[in-house]
């Protein structure tokens, strides 16, 4: 089952002096996306997986013990001399510290949204305020719940990834807000904006991985989706009018809830965001690149349409695992741990990649690897 990298990955190797630094909680979808591209990268994030640093030179750890970038340890890496000069490319990371992007622009080119709209986007008063000016249907927000809280969640403003989201309760935790349950399936939209347009690239399906005190935490997600149809059309129509609002630039995928009532708008992030892995195959050009293009204000006359479907499942582990030196990966995962390593509980453990003609078959096929996989490690840890 394990084998070493495809023709396809060992093709992705850092081998060139970087023209870019790219700076996220996780930077290998974007580190990626940028080799597909021909671009050479160097890559900051918290986990400097093997694949990453694979396609990444250099590629250095954020160490952090919470799920944060940690912004003197940041500071530190970029005043390295082969860093010092390079335009930053951000991903996720930044949402609740749109500061953090002012200071870095005074000394270096910081590529994509300014810090004011990301500001504006992820205060989530500021938020509502913007879809109630543009008639967009939004869940309520509110400081604190009603006394009867049960139709309430409690959110982190800023936050991302879905394991901060908690059913409400009558007294919120600092730096939290709350919000009215809505009804719905999760839909997002991944699409590019030059400011003034948006060029959508497509939707997906979203899933939750439950764990005990994360209910909604982020399982996966699966595309391109049928986007044919009303709705579909109003979606993309919401997401024009607040690009054009508030001057969105370059990749940002927006959150949907939709259902036979119809359908809300949960968020827009305003940078590139988890399902680069669902759209970022040919014939599509790099999504990095095109990134980079939208930023400075071009976007494409079109895009090429996708062939089939693809899912990305991430893996958390059960139980504590111990990965052996030298382990092999399957050339179907992702975000692999350098080893050797011990991955704690409920930490995840990789992503895991499938295509198949349609959604339910290529969700279907993510399973049963996942399953495969973590079978593998659970019996080499017993044995």
């Amino acid at each position: 089952m394990f084998k070493m990298l495809s023709q396809e990955e060992r093709s992705l190797t850092a081998t060139a002096v970087p023209e870019f630094v790219v700076v996220a909680l996780s930077a290998r979808a974007l580190v990626a996306s940028a080799c597909r591209g021909g671009r050479s990268v160097a890559a900051l994030d918290l986990f400097a997986d093997t694949d990453t640093a694979a396609m990444a030179a250099p590629c250095r750890t954020l160490p952090s013990r919470q799920l944060r970038i940690p912004v003197a340890a940041l500071r530190r890496a970029l005043a390295a001399p082969d860093l010092s000069r390079l335009p930053l490319v951000y991903g996720a990371g930044f949402e609740d510290r749109p500061e953090l992007l002012t200071a870095l622009a005074r000394s270096r080119p910081v590529i994509g949204n300014r810090a004011e709209t990301v500001a504006r986007l992820k205060d989530p008063f500021a938020f509502a305020d913007l879809l109630a000016g543009l008639g967009i249907p939004h869940p309520e927000v509110a400081t604190a719940p009603p006394a009867d809280a049960g139709g309430w969640l409690m959110k982190r403003a800023g936050a991302s990834g879905g394991a901060h989201i908690r059913p409400a309760s009558s007294r919120l935790t600092t730096g939290h807000y709350a919000q009215r349950r809505s009804a719905g399936r999760p839909v997002s939209l991944l699409f590019l904006a030059d400011g003034r347009r948006v060029l959508p690239i497509g939707f997906s399906r979203q899933w939750v991985a439950p764990a005990p005190g994360q209910p909604y935490r982020y399982g996966g997600a699966v595309g391109p989706m049928p986007a044919a149809g009303g709705t579909a059309a109003a979606m993309i129509d919401a997401v024009s009018r607040i690009a054009a609002a508030v001057g969105l630039v370059g990749l940002n995928s927006a959150d949907f809830l939709a259902g036979p009532a119809g359908w809300c708008l949960l968020e827009i992030n305003p940078r590139p965001g988890a399902t680069l892995d669902l759209f970022d195959r040919p014939p599509m050009p790099s999504l990095f690149s095109l990134h980079l293009a939208a930023c400075a204000g071009t976007l494409p006359s079109g895009l090429p349409p996708l062939t089939g479907c693809r899912a990305a499942l991430v893996v958390y582990s059960a139980a504590p695992i111990l990965l052996q030196d030298g382990l092999c990966w399957p050339d179907w995962t992702a975000d692999r741990p350098r080893t050797p390593a011990r991955i704690p509980a409920g930490a995840p453990l990789c992503t895991v990649i499938a295509d198949g003609p349609d959604m339910k078959e290529a969700r279907r096929l993510a399973g049963r690897r996942a399953r495969e996989l973590y079978l593998h490690h659970a019996l080499a840890e017993a044995a």
